[in-house]
């Protein structure tokens, strides 16, 4: 089973040679000469293999319905095909005979396939021999009709994998001569390169000295603007300090005016305080005064009411006296 699955990748990749991952029937009918198969089988094999009938195989599809073809229906069409061929060649004794002797000789099959080997130049190609021999051998053994049709399938298989390495060896060296060429240019870009980078950081720097000259010459400027403000916060700040000192010694003032104002106060309050108390008694005198005038008052006008009622009696009494004398 291993044998048919290598086979089947062997054969999936002869048939796509361009390397485009799937195979058309385009691909198999081209190698219609080298294969014992007519366009129709070949068309029955793609239908058969194509099973989701999109036109082109994948190399799963290809390998596992190559695989049950090969070990199905394909193999009983070749035994068919054996047989018959055998019967048609009954008189034609030579050739098997010959491979009958040759089959019982291993040595001779070795020799055979050795030369055969040789010939292809599979040593150059091939690191394992022995699945071409195998399915050599078995070829030799079951179908030696077959045996010419895959010895001449192998040295185009094997010419074809010789250009293939040579084309392969050809565009190593151009690929060399182009990496070469390559390091050469790009070398060469990078001289230039630093030589441009070289040519640009002197300008740079010139450009540099220049740009910090003038920027050196404006802060020089700037300097001596910054000096003269400074001098002059400087005379504004002496004249602060001035100012500062006469309000210090203006406040010293104030706060000794502001100590006798306050003790001032403070008599103020103790004579306001001695005058209020005096008038509280100068009120309570006054409210007993005021009091006494009253009882007084009204003593004066009980007197007066008395005195008047008794002169009133009195006037009565000299009334009626004066109308007894009349």
């Amino acid at each position: 089973e291993l044998t048919v699955l290598g086979k089947a990748q062997e054969f999936f990749q002869i048939c796509d040679l361009e390397g485009k991952g799937f195979v058309t029937r385009q691909d198999m009918q081209r190698l219609h000469p080298e294969l014992p198969l007519s366009l129709e089988e070949l068309e029955k094999v793609f239908v058969t293999l194509d099973a989701d009938g999109n036109g082109s195989l994948t190399p799963k599809e290809f390998i596992t319905g190559f695989s049950e073809f090969w070990e199905g229906q394909f193999l009983l069409e070749q035994i068919a095909l054996k047989n018959d061929k055998m019967q048609q060649s009954e008189g034609e004794t030579a050739y098997p005979l010959i491979c009958e002797e040759t089959m019982g000789d291993d040595e001779d099959e070795e020799f055979q396939f050795s030369n055969l080997m040789d010939r292809l130049g599979a040593k150059k190609v091939l690191d394992d021999e022995n699945d071409v021999k195998q399915l050599w051998l078995q070829l030799r053994k079951d179908e030696p009709h077959l045996l010419s049709n895959f010895e001449e399938f192998l040295v185009r298989i094997f010419s074809q994998l010789q250009e293939a390495d040579n084309e392969k060896n050809e565009l190593e060296c151009a690929l060399k001569k182009k990496i070469a060429a390559y390091d050469e240019e790009i070398q060469h870009l990078y001289e230039e390169m630093e030589q441009q980078m070289k040519k640009e950081k002197e300008q740079f720097l010139l450009k540099d000295t220049e740009r910090f000259q003038s920027y050196s010459q404006e802060l020089e400027c700037k300097l001596l603007s910054k000096e003269q403000e400074l001098e002059q916060l400087v005379q504004k700040q002496k004249g602060l300090e001035h100012q500062c000192t006469e309000l210090l010694s203006g406040k010293e003032e104030t706060k000794v005016e502001n100590t006798k104002l306050k003790m001032t106060n403070q008599e103020l309050l103790r004579d306001l305080e001695r005058t209020s108390q005096e008038l509280s008694l100068a009120q309570q005198q006054l409210q007993v005064l005021q009091e006494e005038a009253a009882r007084l008052h009204e003593e004066k006008e009980m007197e007066v009411y008395r005195v008047t009622e008794t002169l009133q009696r009195e006037k009565s009494g000299l009334l009626k006296q004066l109308d007894f004398l009349r």
